[in-house]
C-alpha cells in the first residue's frame, strides 16, 4: 500500500508540473480567436485521435452548448471525430491520413478556425488537415506534447504542454478546452 501511495503521490506531483506549463497567453490568444470566429460566424472545426478524439468531441459539446447558451449566439462547431460513417468511409476508400481532410475539403473555407489536438504531434491525418487547412486560408491551431512535432511547425499557433506522458497531456489539453469554454461562459463581455 507505501508504494502505490508514494506512486499515487509522485503522479499528482508531476500532474501539478504539467499543469503549470499551460502558457497563459496562448489560451489567451486561442480565446481571442474563437471571439472572432463566433463574431463572424466562422465556422470551428476541431479533431484529434483517441483520448485527444474524446477530447474534441468534450470541446465541442462545451463550446456548442454551454458557452453557446450563454452568449446568445451560437458557436458554429463541430468535431470532425463525430461523424463515424463518414470517417470510416474515407478511412477505407483513401486512408487513415484522410479522414479529417476528407472532411475539411467539403466544409472548410478561408478564414474558418481549426483547432487539432494531439500528444505526439505527428498524427499523420491530423497534419494533413492543418497542411490543407493552411493551404486553403482557414486560421490553425495546434495543442500538443513536449516532442511538438510536425503539426507545431505547420498551425499558426502552437500550444504546448511541457510533458510527454500521454495521460498527464490529455489532461492539460482538456483543461484547456474547459478555460476556453469557461471564459465565454464565465465572462460573456468578452464575445461582443
Amino acid at each position: 500500500m507505501g508504494s502505490m501511495n508514494n506512486w499515487i503521490t509522485d503522479y499528482i506531483k508531476t500532474h501539478k508540473a504539467t499543469l503549470d506549463s499551460i502558457p497563459a497567453d496562448g489560451v489567451a490568444q486561442l480565446i481571442e480567436k474563437l471571439r472572432v470566429a463566433h463574431k463572424e460566424d466562422r465556422q470551428v472545426f476541431v479533431f484529434g485521435n483517441g483520448g485527444s478524439a474524446c477530447n474534441a468531441s468534450h470541446f465541442a459539446t462545451d463550446l456548442g452548448k454551454g458557452s453557446s447558451d450563454k452568449l446568445g449566439k451560437r458557436f458554429r462547431v463541430i468535431s470532425l471525430n463525430d461523424n463515424v460513417g463518414w470517417m470510416t468511409a474515407l478511412g477505407n476508400d483513401y486512408s487513415y491520413a484522410d479522414v479529417f481532410v476528407g472532411q475539411l475539403q467539403n466544409y472548410g473555407k478561408a478564414g474558418d478556425l481549426v483547432l487539432s489536438i494531439s500528444v505526439s504531434g505527428n498524427s499523420p491525418n491530423c497534419v494533413k488537415a492543418l497542411e490543407w487547412s493552411k493551404a486553403h486560408g482557414l486560421v490553425t491551431v495546434a495543442l500538443v506534447g513536449a516532442k511538438r512535432g510536425r503539426m507545431a511547425e505547420i498551425a499558426d499557433q502552437t500550444i504546448v504542454i511541457n510533458d510527454t506522458h500521454y495521460g498527464r497531456v490529455e489532461d492539460a489539453q482538456m483543461g484547456i478546452c474547459h478555460m476556453v469554454c469557461y471564459a465565454f461562459m464565465e465572462k460573456p463581455e468578452i464575445a461582443k
